[in-house]
């Protein structure tokens, strides 16, 4: 039965934390098997993650989580031990990533409220039969872990959980052999769980932590905290002991990770005994529900839209001397400017995640179809609104699932052609003025022009002859629906969907798509993203009653014009003369149907405005000059009007109209 887990911050954070140690492992998994290794310290950080997840999930009830986390610690715990040449790499990171994924599918049903209730078992047997075939069939108990003499049982959750540190007597010497007893005289009161460090019984350096740290387990029992208690100081060479329910004590990590923004780690010590090697630089930090950053963004919009309602208030037109006024309205405009800009930049993330992810995409898809595939991926640091990162991993997702579909080639088909064995795809991202550029560029076979120019009549899709088409235009064919020039129907590809919709996807967010290709030499698509979707720098313009807002942006000059510069083409379009550039002039009070006395050209103002490379001039009535607006979603019944992008609220109270200019350009 589903439940609601909603409100329960122990179990966000167990989600949250499971999520991003998944994705942590994933890539640590990927990233060995491109070197076809597991260094010392990557399988020490895999362990480290595996325990802790085991951990959590198993305090968290979730015990077919925590049974395979168990299962890949002992595989990680055993890899120590395994000489190289025995690995089979591929074998391993296949069986590794089946059971993050595994992972990642529970917990996924755990955050949408349903059971977790896949079943662990197949995984386990293979999960033993390769330990066996390492030969390690019988070394859990050299993991750490106090096995259930029933295989089928993972761990005994009868019991309260409780976290205990036992600090030893400072000269009390051997601290990992005193740590053993304890394991051992434990079995009398409690069901050992799990302890740290785990190979006390092997690693001499075991000691020195103990000694530092103290030595900690976590266990269950029926017995009360008092008697716990008692029980520990009565052991030899026992100086001290904290001890709380296990509850309190992933609480509490969750609440120092949270501040510190580390989550807590297990640090191998190596042993030449330098641990400096995996301490991170600690940060201060704050986690946040992304709800909050919301309802901020909207307050700060709201504040924005009532601090143009003051200074612009038409009472104030009459009143002659405002000096102080307008002091104070400047101080406060700059307040809110620094506001806006710490909400903005704490709304910003990284695209290192969205780009790491298409790394499992490649490994996966490479080995299907038999291919070899390398990603680079460079310009993950750059940042976008987090509103915007969330429409991002589709489009993407899908364009590099294309790439090596049917844009790279097999190795002798591209051995053939001169080309190395493994394909390239390069997934690149950049700012460029208050945009962020992805491109996705492969080395594979490239686009066939012609082909896509007979699919295009097939379809009656080219109003224009094939000479006035440039080879982009004819390119961005295959962003229309249905659009397909695959003539296999595969696994990924060849239904004739999903272009369009990469394209759709990014028009929704206000970005655009851009096609180049070169037969035989490879593809290019780039996406042209908004850093933001919220507050913009706009220039008001009036068109007859109306006022419109153009984003800066898109703004290239502002001119009044002569009517001698103005001319027709041979399409009976209306041109403008500039500096030697010939542009085409949309007037808005037409393309809008609204009534305006200003039509004559030199009594309006003249916009040059562009997107993407081309331009187009806007004519209004007249500059109403800048300011911030705060963006709001169109109404339904607006949703379909070309060249309009959203709304806005007016200083003066009155909704405008955002323009589209790349829906201008197309119009």
């Amino acid at each position: 039965m589903d439940r609601d887990n909603s409100n329960d911050p122990v179990l966000d954070m167990f989600i949250f934390e499971t999520l991003q140690l998944t994705d942590q492992l994933e890539q640590l998994v990927l990233n060995s098997e491109k070197t076809n290794t597991f260094a010392t310290e990557d399988i020490n950080e895999l362990f480290r993650i595996m325990h802790t997840i085991k951990g959590s999930a198993a305090m968290m009830l979730y015990s077919n989580i925590s049974s395979i986390a168990h299962s890949l610690e002992d595989l990680f715990f055993n890899l120590r031990d395994t000489e190289p040449l025995e690995i089979n790499y591929s074998k391993l990171c296949d069986l590794l990533l089946m059971g993050i994924d595994f992972i990642k599918v529970e917990t996924a049903k755990i955050k949408e409220g349903r059971d977790a209730d896949g079943a662990p078992d197949p995984l386990l047997v293979r999960i033993h039969d390769y330990l066996c075939s390492l030969g390690s069939g019988d070394k859990a108990l050299a993991s750490g872990e106090i096995m259930s003499a029933d295989p089928g049982n993972d761990i005994n959750l009868e019991g309260t959980h409780y976290k205990a540190i036992i600090f030893f007597e400072d000269d009390c010497g051997m601290e990992n052999m005193r740590a053993f007893n304890v394991v051992h005289k434990m079995e009398d009161i409690a069901r050992p769980i799990r302890y740290f460090p785990p190979d006390i019984t092997e690693n001499d350096d075991c000691s020195t932590i103990i000694h530092e740290n103290g030595f900690e387990v976590e266990f269950a029992t029926d017995c009360s905290r008092e008697e716990v208690e008692n029980f520990f100081l009565t052991l030899a060479f026992v100086e001290s002991i904290e001890i709380m329910e296990l509850a309190e004590a992933v609480e509490e990590a969750v609440r120092q990770a949270s501040i510190t923004g580390e989550i807590n780690t297990l640090n191998a010590v190596e042993n030449n005994g330098d641990s400096n090697a995996n301490v991170s630089r600690k940060q201060s930090m704050i986690s946040v529900q992304l709800n909050k950053l919301d309802k901020l963004l909207d307050l700060v919009g709201e504040l924005v839209i009532s601090e143009a309602m003051v200074t612009k208030n038409p009472d104030l037109a009459d009143i002659p001397d405002l000096d102080s006024f307008g002091k104070a309205a400047r101080q406060h405009r700059k307040v809110i400017n620094e506001l806006q800009d710490i909400v903005m930049s704490i709304r910003m993330v990284p695209l290192a995640g969205t780009f790491q992810k298409m790394n499992r995409i490649v490994r996966d898809m490479s080995k299907k179809l038999g291919k070899q595939i390398d990603l680079v991926i460079s310009g993950e640091e750059t940042e976008v609104d987090k509103n915007i990162i969330e429409h991002l991993s589709d489009p993407i997702m899908h364009l590099i699932r294309n790439a090596i579909d049917h844009g790279i080639e097999s190795a002798e088909e591209r051995v053939a052609r001169g080309k190395p064995a493994a394909g390239r795809i390069q997934l690149e991202a950049k700012n460029e003025g208050g945009d962020v550029w992805i491109t996705i560029r492969d080395d594979g076979g490239g686009l066939d022009r012609e082909k896509i120019m007979t699919r295009a009549l097939e379809h009656g899709l080219i109003a224009k002859t094939e000479a006035e088409l440039s080879d982009q235009e004819i390119y961005e064919f295959i962003l229309l629906p249905g659009f397909s020039t695959n003539t296999e129907v595969t696994e990924y590809s060849g239904r004739g969907v999903g272009m369009d919709v990469v394209a759709k996807n990014i028009e929704e967010i206000g970005g655009s798509v851009h096609v180049d290709s070169k037969l035989g030499m490879g593809t290019v698509i780039s996406l042209k993203i908004p850093l933001t979707l919220a507050i913009i720098n706009g220039m008001g313009i009036r068109v007859g009653g109306s006022i419109y807002i153009v984003p800066i942006t898109s703004i290239r000059e502002s001119f009044k014009a002569k009517e001698k510069d103005v001319f027709m083409d041979p399409d009976g379009l209306e041109m403008i003369m500039i500096r030697g550039e010939c542009l085409p002039i949309l007037r808005l009070h037409k393309v809008y149907k609204l009534e305006t006395p200003v039509t004559e050209i030199h009594n309006g103002i003249v916009m040059i405005v562009e997107n993407d490379n081309r331009s187009v001039c806007l004519f209004a009535d007249e500059l109403i000059g800048e300011q911030q607006v705060v963006v709001k979603a169109l109404p339904k019944y607006l949703k379909n009007i070309k060249g309009i992008g959203g709304c806005t609220l007016l200083g003066n109270g009155r909704s405008c109209l955002i323009l589209d200019i790349a829906g201008l350009l197309n119009y």
